[in-house]
């Protein structure tokens, strides 16, 4: 997200976290009807109330399991479509329909988490936020910053502060009390990953930087191919501080420092069969092209696939 104003989003929620059958629900309704979303038999066929239908549509096209089909006009047409990620994840024979794998985990937050235009808060936070402790209050100041700067206008105080709700709830285990509903308490299953965490005060928040040993290696190569090609595309060498550092970087979206990912890049060879390679000379740290390396084949690796899919990136 470099030059011009910034494509942001800081809703479509409807203030609920993506939760375990929503992807799935949503993959096998747009596989049946690329209109079930604005049907009126939507609640019907998802099984969900109406504004969970808003929601689970808006997590779809988030982490990449859908995208929206071309309209024939300058409007949206509302039509959907499964991807080539989606149907290899949620569709018949999927990698891990049911999300039972934890790279699973790792790797929907990978897609919501570098989704700058869908998911601009979840983006920021782990991009460009890097308070060791804070607040809900500090993180909707921060961001409100942020976002003015980066040109965006028509802020709503109301929006990002509920869309700042959402993302820590999207990462923190709920509270729960009698007072709250068994279908409101339910946690996103990426709170299993533990990048944030209470400090102490419930009200205080950090990130859990560090190793993040049960990151598979499958995702963080995935994700690193990836990033290379958003960010320096066709070039045949990355600077490890690149891949640390830059704002949406592996490194910055998985919480990992630069020793650690640099410990890791280690093993790369093997799972790009010799495409890429990690070198370290006179303090100068970098992975290296030597032929080009479809980052799907790299999750079929990890989920034992022998269909790696081709032509889908993010």
């Amino acid at each position: 997200m470099t030059g011009g104003a910034l494509h942001h989003s800081f809703s479509g929620h409807e203030t609920f976290p993506v939760r375990y059958a929503w992807l799935k629900k949503g993959v096998d309704a747009a596989s049946d009807d690329g209109a079930v979303f604005r049907s009126d038999d939507a609640m019907i066929a998802l099984g969900v109330g109406k504004n969970m239908v808003r929601s689970i549509r808006h997590w779809c096209l988030a982490a990449g399991v859908l995208e929206e089909a071309p309209s024939d006009s300058r409007k949206p047409s509302g039509v959907v479509r499964v991807t080539a990620f989606g149907q290899a994840l949620f569709g018949e024979d999927g990698w891990d329909p049911y999300l039972e794998d934890p790279a699973s985990l790792w790797l929907i937050h990978w897609k919501l988490a570098s989704n700058a235009r869908r998911c601009t808060t979840w983006y920021w936070a782990f991009s460009h936020f890097h308070e060791p402790e804070f607040s809900r209050e500090m993180v909707v100041a921060a961001l409100t910053a942020w976002a003015k700067t980066a040109g965006a206008t028509r802020l709503s105080p109301g929006s990002l502060q509920r869309d700042v709700e959402c993302f820590l709830r999207t990462y923190v285990p709920s509270r729960r009390n009698k007072f709250i509903g068994v279908e409101d308490s339910l946690d996103c299953p990426l709170v299993e990953l533990g990048l944030i965490r209470t400090a102490g005060d419930e009200n205080i928040y950090r990130f859990q930087r560090g190793i993040q040993a049960n990151l598979p290696d499958g995702v963080l190569f995935f994700a690193v191919v990836s990033f290379w090609e958003a960010f320096a595309p066709g070039t045949g060498v990355i600077s490890l501080q690149d891949l640390a550092r830059q704002p949406g970087s592996p490194g910055q979206l998985f919480k990992l420092d630069e020793q650690a990912l640099a410990e890791r890049c280690n093993g790369i060879a093997g799972w790009a069969e010799g495409g890429i390679r990690y070198h370290e000379t006179a303090g100068l740290r970098q992975l290296y092209r030597d032929r080009a390396v479809e980052p799907f084949d790299l999750l079929a690796r990890m989920y034992g696939s022998s269909s790696p899919l081709q032509g889908e990136r993010r």
